[in-house]
């Protein structure tokens, strides 16, 4: 008999054709498999039986960074061929093979990157099948060498031995090289006001590793772009590093050689370590352990550091050649993407960076480290970028193209086709025009590489949004649909969880433009993508000068006394200690008269608000600073909580006269902000039970508070609630732009042109 078989999926560029072609050998059966623009397609030939364990052994036995969506199969009539081969790829049809991310390097590369013997001993580029650059390195489909930035280095005689022999895990690796014939290493060091080339290969690498150990700042071009780096033990490079790009307070990322050396810095478990050896190997974030070998100022005030594992042969030979973990934070500037040419990189880095080690493989787009955190035993991701992006989430029901273009905060994009959300890579906050070139990059890069218009675009209600203003100017389609910025988080979370709802969606964050006209942060929508009614939410303050509240908590903490005291709010000790008399007198005309003083249900600015009056942080250089200060201040031994919040509009008032009086008597700080957490977990409770639905959706950038987060899920499913929590995508705005293909596939299906 012979069968025709259709696999979709993941399974181009790892290895899927030759697996195909050795289980047709075993098993002594005819045909061929090629790639095409959807997926891989097999024809085999040979006795019932063969082609029955053929087919029980194809989706157990594939490649490891294989992903097998779907596959189907039909009989035909046999041809009587002899032999199983492998066609060339067909560029033909409708492009909707899946795009894999980039991987980490495997364990066998890695040995040879080590390995004396080997020919590709100390060969920063060694990669396989099984590993190392994809969505980085491709600009059309097919996944095929001419279609990546590779096309401009032509293999050697091994090289391409390597690469057509089915047997050999090199067949096919689309970036396969060595150094004869791959990219090479350069160190560029400052001469006379700029930088000059002054080493290759190893010796660029190892002035690299002596520039770091002598305290220097290198940047180092990797995968999807640049890294600032430096040793991580030395407090006066952290320290002119912070200095230089500027960031003053926001964590900076380590990079770690091993696992050994991982566990000196943090605190791991068995899940930790699997997720940072995975082949996404992300960024997570972890408990610091006592006396790690990291300066204070890699991530001050705060318990946890973010750490990685090596994950290019580059990065797994410098961390090896410096023998200490090092920072390695994105190469760019305060809300600009990360550079990933030279060229760039030179020019907007060179005023901070004191050594630049470069390679010649072009990067075709910026791919930034994904970040992970666990909770309640489970790895989810805070920033999906490297490693991740950009897999798809599989949607309930098929859709025509539609192209969702986020929010203004973290910004992805989204592009949906038939059953399928491709959510792209980490973006960043649109406050830069370098930002705002990047997020037109990543669409049109999105839209060329599959070959779509988009039917819709969906954006976010914010009429004022970069994203918005695109998507009323791009002429790609007349057919808009404006999504409520908490809808669409409810919408992301329903749809990671391929639930169609509906839910109770507690929907906490900084700021979102709600369909009344206000400021909305502390929302509680029941409903799913079709819909919502907003069911309660926190009762609304002012905050005074509007976006400059969000970068000084005790405007927020000024406000909320003035709701409860009025003028006589400007002589609690906690707001004299904050102002000065010049600077609260134009605030309290603010607040008097509600001129640049809009009004907001944020929970997220209630957490500033309170972090002032705790004296935690007064001004913040990053967002959620103050926030995270109050997590971090919160006593784990403290159960007991402040007036549980009710009703429709959950009054904060008498949660804030408790703190008030907290204060007076002289409580810990750590008592208060713990009293005030579970505050917010018992009042989550409370609309619940009143609301009635047995399903309740975190979602909301709040829910980046692990004690908040786990806190609030166990009492929940304590009191007998399904809770749906973000793992694929953030919950933050990262997963804004999944939530507006929900919202706007759900406005498609019921005939609607708008939503929210």
């Amino acid at each position: 008999m012979r069968v025709r078989i259709e696999i979709l999926g993941a399974v181009q560029g790892v290895g899927f054709r030759p697996y195909v072609y050795r289980l047709a050998a075993e098993e002594d059966l005819a045909g061929w498999v090629v790639n095409d623009t959807r997926g891989v397609f097999i024809e085999v030939e040979g006795p019932e039986e063969a082609i029955t364990l053929f087919m029980d052994r194809l989706p157990v036995e594939h490649p490891p960074l294989a992903h097998i969506e779907s596959i189907r199969s039909v009989e035909t009539g046999p041809l009587h061929e002899q032999h199983f081969h492998i066609r060339p790829s067909d560029h033909h049809g409708a492009k909707t093979t899946l795009i894999l991310p980039d991987a980490a390097t495997c364990a066998a590369c890695t040995s040879e990157v080590f390995d004396p013997q080997d020919r590709r001993f100390r060969y920063p580029f060694t990669n396989c099948t099984n590993c190392g650059p994809r969505f980085s390195i491709i600009a059309d489909l097919p996944y095929d060498r001419p279609n990546t930035t590779m096309a401009g280095f032509t293999m050697c005689d091994r090289c391409r031995t390597e690469y057509e022999d089915p047997a050999n895990r090199r067949f096919h690796a689309q970036p396969n090289a060595c150094p004869d014939c791959g990219p090479q290493l350069e160190l560029w060091e400052p001469d006379d006001g700029r930088f000059l080339p002054t080493a290759r290969s190893d010796e660029a690498l190892a002035g690299a590793a002596a520039a770091l150990a002598a305290g220097e700042i290198v940047a180092v071009k990797g995968l999807g772009g640049f890294h600032l780096m430096a040793d991580a033990g030395s407090a006066k490079a952290i320290s002119t590093l912070r200095s230089r790009k500027p960031r003053p307070d926001k964590p900076l990322a380590l990079m770690a050689r091993d696992l050994d050396q991982v566990r000196t810095l943090v605190e791991t478990d068995r899940v930790a370590e699997a997720l940072l050896a995975s082949p996404e190997a992300p960024i997570v974030l972890l408990r610091r352990r006592p006396g790690a070998p990291a300066a204070a100022r890699v991530a001050p005030d705060n318990p946890t550091l973010g750490v990685m594992l090596a994950y290019t042969p580059l990065h797994h030979l410098l961390l090896d050649s410096v023998g200490f973990p090092v920072v390695a934070t994105s190469g760019n500037l305060t809300d600009e993407p990360i550079c990933t040419s030279s060229a760039d990189a030179i020019e907007r880095l060179g005023h901070i960076a004191d050594r630049f080690l470069v390679h010649d493989r072009p990067i075709q787009r910026h791919v930034d480290d994904s970040v992970a955190w666990i909770v309640n035993g489970h790895a989810s991701l805070l920033r999906r970028a490297r490693g991740y992006a950009p897999m798809p989430v599989p949607l309930s029901h098929p859709t025509p193209p539609i192209l969702a273009v986020g929010a203004h905060l973290k910004s992805t994009v989204t592009l949906a086709i038939g059953g399928r959300a491709f959510v792209g890579q980490h973006i960043g906050d649109l406050e830069t025009p370098q930002a705002q070139e990047a997020f037109e990059r990543v669409i049109m890069d999105f839209l060329r590489i599959y070959e779509v218009t988009p039917q819709v675009i969906a954006h976010d209600l914010h009429p004022d949004y970069v994203s918005t203003r695109w998507a009323h100017a791009s002429n790609l389609t007349d057919r808009l649909v404006a999504v409520q910025h908490h809808h669409a988080h409810l919408a992301s979370c329903l749809a990671e969880n391929q639930t169609d709802g509906p839910a109770l969606g507690i929907t906490w964050d900084g700021t979102g433009y709600g369909s009344d006209g206000t400021v909305w942060g502390g929302e509680f929508l029941f409903g799913d993508a079709s819909g919502f009614d907003r069911v309660a939410h926190l009762r609304t303050f002012r905050l005074p000068g509007g976006d400059a509240a969000v970068a000084e908590p005790r405007r927020v903490a000024l406000a909320l006394l003035w709701e409860r005291l009025g003028e006589d709010a400007l002589e609690r000790p906690e707001v004299r200690r904050a102002f000065t008399d010049a600077e609260l007198l134009p605030l309290s005309r603010m607040l008097q008269t509600g001129f640049r003083a809009p009004r907001t249900s944020s929970v997220g600015r209630l957490f500033d608000g309170v972090a002032s009056l705790l004296d935690l942080h007064q001004r913040v250089s990053f967002e959620g600073q103050g926030a995270m200060a109050l997590e971090f201040a919160a006593d784990p031994t403290v159960d007991d909580a402040y007036p549980r919040m009710e009703g429709a509009i959950l009054d904060w008032g008498p949660l804030l006269d408790a703190i008030i009086d907290d204060l007076a008597r002289g409580t810990a700080a750590g008592v208060i902000a713990a009293r005030f957490h579970n505050a917010l977990t018992t009042s989550i409770v409370g609309v619940a039970r009143r609301i009635d639905t047995p399903r309740v959706a975190l979602t909301g950038g709040c829910f980046q508070n692990r004690r908040l987060t786990e806190r609030t899920t166990e009492a929940l499913h304590d009191a007998g609630y399904e809770v749906l929590l973000h793992r694929l995508v953030p919950p933050n705005d990262g997963g804004i732009s999944l939530g507006q293909v929900a919202v706007a596939a759900a406005s498609l299906r019921g005939g609607q042109e708008s939503a929210g």
